[in-house]
């Protein structure tokens, strides 16, 4: 495999399919003694995974909603 003129690469597909290596899903570079790492970028990394279930609400959301349109 090479680098192309534009510095990409193309992942076999048999390595994107055992590891859910979809199209858009981010990915990170992990610079090692030995080489790169390419990996899945965290789920914890994400904001709204940071905060989610902050607010101990006992309702439902759909009825949270529906609360403050004010129906």
């Amino acid at each position: 495999m090479k680098i192309g003129e534009r510095g990409q690469v193309t992942i076999p597909k048999n390595i994107r399919d055992k590891y859910g290596l979809m199209p858009y899903i981010e990915v990170e570079f992990e610079l090692k003694e030995t080489g790169v790492l390419i990996k899945k970028k965290s789920l914890h990394s994400s904001p709204v995974e940071q905060v989610y279930g902050i607010l101990k609400k006992k309702d439902s959301t759909d009825n949270y909603i529906e609360a403050i349109r004010g129906r």
